[in-house]
């Protein structure tokens, strides 16, 4: 599938407590809708022309926040409005989200439930219903994948020194993959043979070095990281493209005294999808945090939530072909992304 007229790109801010939709092809900037405080991820479900956005925290972000929220917000990405904002509580801190390979199961990450750990929660896509519960092992899940046989969940767990390998049919933890240091962003492959885990989790205080950064490349088949492709900053959002790339985002960082220290504009790091080539560099936004791509995997959009943008790569040029601002002019916030391609 290739970019069409009419297709267009969603944004979360959360800062700016707001949905942004822009032109895919364009890059017009279409409209808003208000959402609850703090959104954070996007999924787009085809099939019901739906766009889902998880609401995590009632102020702040992971590091230091003002409590979990317990929010799904719905959305028509057509006529631009919020058409309902699911309760997920008991269930607290939802963030990553995805439908499965069948597309009736739309999955929710959730950091905590009353004095437990966090995990997984199946809604069915029809009601928005929870069905299935699927602990973690571990605090704080907050990205996760389905592999493409929709038979296992991986969730990158940024307080514990593993990530978790789920069956989402019996709710059972099937393996822990060492990743001393916690981890951040995660994808897998097409061929579901491998996992890209970002790590370790970033710790901004008081300058700390960056040691061992980078994208974990994990053998799904054994559980065993099969190498590390380096990198010289902090990385968060990983991402595979159509046609296989692996698209990573990287922190750069300068001197500064707010919680998430200062931030420099950020690279995208765009590898073949082995890794096995040096990757080219592409500079975005201030802390990139979310990437997606189009359909046909030509384009990447890098959302950076300290700069509130979204860098527009063409990546078979290797070049930022537009900028998009989000949200409030100077207020952080850009997050989630979602392709909507047109109905």
């Amino acid at each position: 599938m290739t970019r069409n007229q009419n297709d267009v790109l969603a944004v979360a801010s959360q800062s700016g407590a707001t949905v942004t939709f822009f032109d895919a092809v364009t890059y017009d900037r279409l409209g808003e809708v208000a959402v609850p405080r703090e959104p954070h991820e996007l999924c787009f479900d085809a099939a019901r022309r739906l766009l889902y956005c998880t609401i995590t925290y009632r102020s702040g972000y992971y590091h230091a926040n003002g409590g979990r929220a317990r929010e799904l917000a719905v959305i028509d990405p057509d006529s631009r409005r919020l058409v309902d904002v699911v309760d997920l509580g008991p269930e607290r801190g939802p963030h990553g989200i995805a439908l499965d390979p069948s597309g009736e199961l739309l999955w929710v990450s959730v950091e905590a439930y009353g004095d437990e750990s966090g995990g997984l929660l199946a809604l069915d896509a029809e009601t928005l219903e929870p069905v299935r519960r699927v602990p973690a092992g571990a605090p704080g899940p907050h990205w996760f994948v389905i592999t493409p046989d929709g038979r296992r969940a991986c969730t990158a767990n940024k307080e514990a020194p593993f990530v978790s390998v789920l069956d989402l049919a019996s709710g059972e933890l099937l393996d822990r993959v060492a990743l001393p240091g916690g981890s951040e962003g995660i994808a897998v492959s097409g061929d579901g043979r491998h996992l890209y885990v970002a790590g370790p989790k970033a710790d901004f205080g008081a300058g700390a070095p960056v040691r061992d950064g980078g994208v974990r490349i994990v053998d799904t088949a054994t559980g065993a990281v099969a190498g590390t492709l380096p990198a010289d900053g902090y990385v968060f959002p990983v991402h595979v493209t159509a046609t296989g790339l692996l698209l990573a985002g990287e922190l750069r960082t300068t001197e500064g005294d707010s919680a998430l220290g200062g931030q420099a504009p950020g690279l995208l790091r765009v590898y073949d999808g082995a890794g096995r080539q040096e990757p080219a560099r592409v500079p975005v936004g201030a802390f990139p945090l979310t990437i997606t791509s189009s359909p046909d995997g030509r384009y990447g959009y890098v959302a950076a939530v300290v700069s509130s943008t979204v860098t527009v790569v063409d990546l078979a040029a290797a070049t930022a072909v537009a900028t998009l601002e989000v949200g409030r002019s100077g207020e952080p916030g850009a997050h989630g992304l979602a392709y909507v391609p047109a109905a």
